[in-house]
């Protein structure tokens, strides 16, 4: 409940940690089926797929068909990153690069596994914050996908927060600079603690405060 409310919040966030400046009012706008003007339609695009990611992922948590799976985060994918990656809805099938740094993705036939790997990490980690920031770097720093692999990591890792009864994490576009900087920095190293304090940063401490109540 508390997510659906702030989804346009979401969203207009997300589009513009990808550098596509939209305004608040804007995504609002376009989440309600309306055009606005001044955008190039593949940015109107990338902003509507998000939204209608977000729909399918409260439908699977409500339908209790959210999980950690391949199948999942592919069919999540296959909506966030429709006319945006240069496939969408599987697995890449060839290598990727990432600006900014000399770290490598792991091969495409390396990725399932990768994914399974992810997956027996999770169940051993005992915190639903640190499973779902695992969850949420592993996939941006694996590369599954042609595009949209960050945004997706965020994806699933709050379908596991929302799945187990937590808050969704947002990052704001404020802190764009911060992001970007410790996510360079984590592709290097692959040492996930920086990031994992950033993230935890980012929590809403009002959603926080109502799910105590």
């Amino acid at each position: 409940m508390l997510t659906q409310r702030v989804v346009s919040v979401f969203v207009c966030d997300a589009v513009r940690l990808e550098g596509i400046n939209f305004t608040l009012p804007e995504v609002q706008t376009l989440l309600q089926g309306v055009t606005v003007g001044g955008h190039k339609l593949s940015d109107q695009q990338i902003a509507v797929n998000q939204g209608e990611a977000w729909k399918a992922l409260f439908r699977m948590i409500r339908e209790r068909q959210f999980e950690l799976s391949r199948t999942c985060a592919a069919d999540l994918h296959a909506i966030a990153a429709k006319e945006e990656a240069l496939e969408w809805g599987c697995f890449r099938t060839g290598s990727v690069l990432i600006a900014g740094t000399d770290y490598l993705p792991p091969r495409a036939q390396e990725l399932p596994e990768l994914f399974d790997d992810m997956i027996s990490r999770i169940r051993e980690i005992d915190d639903i914050y640190d499973q779902a920031i695992h969850i949420f770097l592993t996939m941006a720093r694996c590369r599954f996908f042609y595009g949209v692999n960050k945004r997706m990591g965020r994806f699933m890792m709050n379908g596991n927060l929302l799945n187990n009864g937590y808050p969704a994490i947002n990052v704001p576009a404020s802190r764009q600079l911060e992001f970007n900087e410790l996510m360079l920095e984590f592709y290097e190293s692959g040492d996930q603690a920086a990031m994992n304090a950033f993230v935890r940063s980012c929590m809403d401490d009002r959603a926080v405060l109502i799910m105590k109540e």
